[in-house]
Order: structure tokens, then sequence, then C-alpha cells
């Protein structure tokens, strides 16, 4: 499993439902991008001056920046590193 480090977070995004117009479907690259998503792993590391996040723990939804964060891929998964300052809300 990735453990992220400093005062960065592991999250899995959320998949967006298929939305419809009418009888219409939207083809998915036509759809924004997901901005929210369920923590996988937090830092417990302090590195340099990055203080590990405080105010999220594993499992918690989020709503994250649109543009944030790096996506990676392990193990057949893609996950979303981000930066605790990129997390807008807590659902």
């Amino acid at each position: 499993m990735l453990k992220p480090l400093g005062d960065r977070i592991l999250l899995q995004v959320n998949d967006e439902k298929e939305q419809t117009v009418g009888s219409i479907v939207i083809a998915s690259n036509a759809q924004e991008k997901s901005a929210t998503g369920t923590i996988v792993a937090v830092s417990d590391t302090t590195v340099g001056d990055l203080e590990a996040p405080k105010a999220v723990k594993v499992g918690d939804e989020v709503i994250y920046d649109q543009y944030a964060g790096k996506e990676i891929k392990n193990g057949g998964e893609t996950y979303l590193v981000l930066h605790e300052r990129d997390i807008i809300a807590v659902l």
C-alpha cells in the first residue's frame, strides 16, 4: 500500500454516475471531472516544515479542488495524492 509523506493525503476518486439529458447519454469525456473522493491513507509523518494532516482521517468523504493533486496507479487502482490544503470540505 502507498504511504503519503508530509502533508499529503491519498484518496480514491469517486466515480461519477452516467449522466443523461432526456434520453441522450452524455459521454464520460464530456462530463466534468469528479471532485469528491474517499481518503485511503493519511500521512502520519512530518517532513521538514510539512506537518502531517490533522483535519481528515481514513474513510472520510471529501470535496477537493478540481485540478489538484497527482493521479497515480498502483495495483490496478487509480489514486490521487494531494496536499491537505487542497481539501475544501469533509462530507
